[in-house]
């Protein structure tokens, strides 16, 4: 039986992993950025992101001011669990204390905020069912200057590759430099709209070492990164040769008379923390830079 207090415990593990460090694909990114750069400024500034993480990696502070919403993913095996929504809301706000997370759920409408960041839908948990004696749960903190330059648009199947390119190269170019960048780009095509967008948000969980199982995907990934590092807009967008660090895509099948297509922007603090408890109780934490 896996506790809701073992699933609560893991949630604020969870958390101040994502919060205070960057997985091993971000960080080996962004030197091999510093070590190619040749413009000063962005060099400088690839330099500061760089001692900036290492700063938070060892103080176990957030390693950005906007510490994010809290979305999560959660893989749910053939195990007997607790409540694991309870589970991860409670945990959410233990941990905005404890970290500490700043305050950022807040009313649509009102703009209230409860000050803990639990709200309605918020935390907001997506679920997938698999069939092993675990439960697997990724933490996902999504910060609003990247997101706030996520983009859908609703392509005809003429436009085809074309177009898609298109789209992402004119979302990248109109984002400049908002989101923080050097960015990751998650891409979702196809399905339907709400799809789309889904899928570029999970696009997102996967490694930037990691290129698409599928040839076409894999080398839409590459040709899209190497056209968005040609832009010029480089770290904070002072300019350079890195704008993204990586492409990552996923798609479904759509109708045969639509072509969806979503970006979703991550910025550099591209944060993500996952862990695996076992049936048994074991933990097993995905591995960090510190």
């Amino acid at each position: 039986m896996i506790t809701e207090e073992k699933i609560k415990e893991v949630v604020v593990e969870l958390l101040t992993r994502a919060s205070t460090t960057l997985p091993p694909d971000i960080i080996s990114a962004l030197k091999s950025a510093h070590e190619n750069e040749e413009l000063p400024a962005a060099k400088m500034q690839l330099k500061a992101i760089i001692e900036n993480v290492d700063i938070a990696c060892k103080s176990t502070k957030p390693l950005c001011q906007d510490t994010g919403v809290p979305i999560f993913y959660v893989k749910l095996g053939k195990v007997e669990h607790g409540n694991i929504n309870k589970a991860i809301i409670d945990g959410v706000a233990e941990a905005t204390k404890k970290i500490p997370l700043r305050p950022n759920a807040v009313h649509p409408i009102t703009r209230k905020n409860p000050g803990n960041n639990v709200g309605m839908n918020m935390p907001y948990i997506n679920y997938k069912l698999i069939d092993e004696p675990y439960i697997e749960i990724t933490a996902f903190p999504k910060g609003a200057g990247s997101e706030n330059m996520s983009a859908l648009a609703m392509l005809v199947p003429s436009q085809g590759i074309k177009g898609i390119k298109e789209f992402v190269l004119n979302t990248v170019m109109k984002a400049g430099s908002n989101p923080c960048p050097p960015t990751v780009i998650g891409l979702g095509i196809g399905g339907s709209a709400d799809i789309a967008m889904k899928l570029a948000k999970e696009a997102l969980l996967r490694p930037i070492t990691q290129r698409h199982a599928e040839p076409e995907i894999a080398k839409l990934e590459e040709d899209l990164k190497e056209a968005l590092n040609m832009l010029g807009i480089g770290p904070m967008g002072l300019g350079g040769k890195t704008t993204v660090l990586g492409v990552n895509a996923e798609y479904a099948y759509c109708h045969t008379a639509s072509l969806p297509v979503a970006v979703n922007v991550q910025c550099w603090a591209a944060r993500r923390s996952s862990c695996r408890i076992n049936a048994d109780g074991r933990l097993e934490y995905e591995k960090g830079v510190c």
